[in-house]
């Protein structure tokens, strides 16, 4: 079978043990593959890229930040932020302006057209997500609703 397929069902392991762990590492890294790829599938052709999603998610939540500190908290290299940057300012979804401190450097703000975006996109996949959760039992929601601070602490940790 291959690895790579979306039919790969993952071992149950003791993830206490060293084998236990990465087969965990394997399967964790499987699961949320698949959730990705469908709810990007989900999304219309020309929508916002998972990096520019995630940089309007951070701008929103934390406020404007130079493109320098955007790549190093995002984990991409400046040039990369800088291609991301100049799509979703030529959508109209972010501005620029310099930095009062230091007028050579340049600060990133989320413009309402790009809240606005972005609170689509956010309701498009929590109704996704919604509907597919509606199969689950309540227990096996809670469960999922447990794991949530692990997940994020694993996010921050990678």
């Amino acid at each position: 079978m291959d690895v790579a397929t979306d039919d790969v069902v993952a071992p149950a392991a003791d993830p206490a043990s060293g084998a236990g762990t990465s087969a965990l590492a394997g399967a964790l890294r499987l699961a949320m593959g698949r959730i990705v790829r469908r709810l990007r599938q989900a999304h219309a052709v020309g929508d916002l890229t998972l990096s520019g999603a995630s940089v309007l998610a951070r701008l929103s939540g934390s406020g404007p930040d130079s493109p320098g500190a955007l790549a190093e908290l995002e984990r991409v290299r400046p040039q990369a932020m800088a291609g991301t940057l100049a799509g979703l300012e030529q959508r109209g979804l972010v501005s620029r302006a310099p930095d009062p401190a230091d007028r050579r450097r340049a600060i990133i703000a989320i413009t309402e057209e790009g809240r606005a975006v972005l609170e689509r996109r956010r309701s498009e996949s929590a109704d996704r997500l919604a509907r597919a959760l509606d199969g689950f039992t309540p227990s096996e929601r809670q469960a999922l609703a447990d794991a949530l601070p692990l997940l994020d602490r694993l996010a921050e940790q990678l």
